[in-house]
């Protein structure tokens, strides 16, 4: 197959755009990819600081190396989960990439605040990816708070969202349903929320990662075995491959039609928000849920030590 931008012969084939792309013009294809997903989203302009979470993957680095390229504020944040065996490889692609292109980068550990996942999984009776994902964004939005940034960026592709979207929609989860999208407005003791990759599959940007020569984290968590939401993208990878451009009919669709509906349902029963009396984070209740995920693992553990002894 020819480029379809300069004619030569390509190295990226993409069925669902019914293109091709040589190693030159596949990462202008990116690009304009990820400047209709700003635009047309309104996420953010040039003038804004945007806090990127940076967990090592090619989603992330490829998100943080495209803003940056485009001349836009970015800073990355990276969370050291403390996963003997994981978490420390991931950290050091991470440094390694901001400081080899200049970027700027902070680092909060999850050791220091007390909730090491191995923890997690030893002291908390629910499933650890859950509390993980949790515990993630609840840090990514008071950081970006804290440190007056405009908008958080997070490398969620196509992929991401279609499998979120259908595990969601398989429980009928209207609260979930109604926040999805790549743009989620900041409102009183949250950031701003976007997701610029969201217009490019896992296969596109995997390929955008290896044309600029990204070095990655590619290592699976070993918590996340048996996932549902990997089993979901498996069954989306099928279709897709039948089918080319179903997941992003599918989900255009959704947040043409079924959006709009979700979000003024829930605008009628939503709870309201005052600030956790532990770290003033937004939160329905008195204390929030991470602070409490933090107790019970406190007292757990203490538990746990005090029976050995």
């Amino acid at each position: 197959m020819k480029c379809s931008r300069c004619k030569k012969l390509a190295c990226v084939t993409l069925p669902s755009h019914h293109s091709g792309f040589c190693a030159e013009c596949y990462p202008l294809f990116f690009t304009r990819q990820v400047e209709t997903a700003i635009r047309r989203e309104k996420m953010f302009t040039h003038e804004e600081r945007i806090l990127v979470a940076l967990s090592g993957g090619k989603d992330s680095l490829s998100l943080m190396l495209e803003l940056a390229a485009q001349g836009y504020d970015v800073t990355g944040l990276h969370i050291d989960l403390g996963i003997p065996g994981s978490s420390p490889s991931a950290r050091v692609k991470v440094e390694a990439f901001c400081s080899s292109h200049g970027l700027k980068l902070e680092v909060l550990e999850m050791e220091k605040e007390g909730l090491p996942i191995p923890d997690i999984k030893a002291y908390v009776n629910r499933p650890v990816c859950s509390v993980c994902g949790r515990i993630k964004r609840h840090h990514f939005n008071r950081i970006a708070m804290e440190g007056g940034y405009d908008a958080l960026a997070t490398g969620h592709n196509l992929d991401d969202e279609v499998a979120r979207l259908f595990a969601n929609t398989l429980r009928w989860d209207t609260a979930y349903l109604s926040d999805q999208g790549p743009t989620l407005p900041a409102r009183e003791g949250f950031v701003r929320k976007v997701k610029p990759l969201f217009r490019l599959s896992e296969f596109e940007t995997a390929n955008y990662a290896f044309l600029k020569g990204i070095e990655i984290h590619s290592a699976a968590c070993p918590y996340a075995s048996g996932a549902s939401f990997t089993s979901h993208k498996e069954l989306w990878g099928e279709l897709e491959h039948r089918s080319p451009g179903q997941k992003f009919q599918f989900y255009q669709g959704f947040l043409k039609k079924g959006k709009p509906a979700f979000a003024a349902r829930e605008a009628e029963v939503g709870e309201p928000l005052a600030p956790c009396v532990e770290c003033a984070s937004p939160t329905s209740a008195g204390t929030c849920s991470v602070c409490r995920i933090k107790e019970t693992v406190r007292a757990n553990k203490a538990a746990a030590l005090a029976a050995e002894g």
